[in-house]
């Protein structure tokens, strides 16, 4: 049949052999995987993050500022772990050759990582979990969990994330998901990008004013947060600050190749690229059935809980994050996120709010949905 029929196989498929073998892997401690983008949360390290979601909060980037705080250095955005660990990051074992989405986690955070903490990992998988989905069809959540511990063997955060494991052929040629959305172009109008650059020129950081819980009522709205319009050069710029999964360049390439070939996926020169490449190869991006070249899954997560530390100011401190994923944001989307706040307890003696929070694109278009646990100050 030739390569370019509607109905032709170009991807490998699931197979119910290899979810067998990956189901063995459940539990077992993962010993051999990639190094991390970040070993340490140098200054660099973390400003480089924070930019790359677009967060210039003086917490992270500004050592003037940061001595002046209860931290007395630098302190690393919650999000900023995802630097260090491939494995909360969407790198996943099993199935070669099968498209892995990221889809979200559930974080959980104990201790501030400071300024040149060196951060290492424990992982294992914890779950597959067969859904059908509009996407793909039948498609696998391949859930891991993650523990960090900084140098002195303090446990500061740890996480559940997980993979959709779906068929890329599938996806092209009968998920209905993005019928309308592949390789769609609608320019955005002058007064909608005013409309947008006022957003962020409205973005508040609570910063050293502090938020106490006894002024946060519950059913307050927290303030809108714009990120977009979308833009390769956007997804580019996390990739910079966060690693990426599968960037390598010519040697380095060929041996993650060599020692992983299912994550060669040749391009129109015949060469084995990584598949990391749906981020800013709109071509590729369609042909495994996404929209167009779209944003990175940690990296929306990592929008949500800007949204958070903006509003929570610097006595504040993340607890719990949930982010889930809900659609492709391609090259060309606009996303808001909106929170509210849904409840105020005191637990163990600390002072507590949950958010809810909820993110659509330009078009009304659900993209993500999160909800946080926030420590705050109190008067008392």
């Amino acid at each position: 049949m030739p390569l370019d029929s509607p109905s032709a196989n170009r991807f490998p498929k699931i197979t119910e052999a290899g979810l067998d073998e990956l189901r063995k892997r459940i539990g077992v401690p993962i010993t051999d995987t990639v190094e991390p983008w970040n070993f340490e949360a140098t200054r660099d390290a973390i400003r480089h993050y924070a930019h790359g979601i677009g967060d210039d909060n003086p917490l992270w980037t500004d050592p003037a500022y940061a001595e002046a705080t209860k931290y007395g250095t630098i302190v690393a955005l919650p999000s900023f772990l995802f630097s260090t660990s491939r494995i909360v990051s969407g790198y996943c074992g099993g199935l070669p050759g099968i498209h892995a989405m990221w889809a979200g986690a559930d974080w959980t955070w104990h201790k501030p990582v400071l300024r040149n903490d060196a951060i290492t990992t424990q992982s294992h998988l914890k779950d597959l979990i067969e859904h059908r989905t509009r996407f793909a069809g039948r498609s696998f959540q391949q859930i891991y969990h993650v523990d960090f511990f900084n140098q002195h063997g303090d446990k500061v955060a740890e996480c559940d994330s997980w993979v959709f494991r779906t068929d890329r052929d599938e996806a092209r040629e009968r998920g209905t998901k993005y019928t309308e959305a592949r390789g769609r172009v609608e320019p955005f109008t002058d007064e909608q990008i005013a409309a947008f650059y006022e957003l962020y020129e409205a973005e508040e950081i609570r910063g050293a004013n502090p938020r106490y819980w006894q002024d946060v009522m519950e059913g307050e709205a927290l303030p809108r947060m714009m990120k977009g319009p979308m833009t390769v050069t956007g997804f580019i710029g996390y990739a910079q600050g966060w690693g990426g999964l599968y960037i390598r360049a010519n040697k380095l390439a060929y041996k993650l190749i060599a020692k992983h070939p299912g994550l060669g996926i040749k391009n129109r020169f015949n060469v084995p690229d990584c598949p990391e490449r749906v981020h800013w190869d709109e071509a590729f991006a369609l042909e495994v059935g996404a929209p167009g070249a779209y944003d990175y899954g940690p990296e929306r997560c990592s929008w949500l809980t800007h949204h958070i530390t903006n509003w929570m100011g610097d006595d504040g401190i993340l607890r719990k994050s949930k982010c889930q994923i809900r659609r492709h944001n391609p090259d060309g989307d606009a996303m808001f996120i909106d929170g509210t706040v849904s409840r105020k307890y005191v637990e163990d003696g600390k002072y507590l709010v949950e958010i809810m929070q909820n993110a659509v694109t330009h078009r009304g278009e659900a993209s993500a949905m999160g909800a946080s646990i926030v420590e705050l100050p109190t008067r008392s």
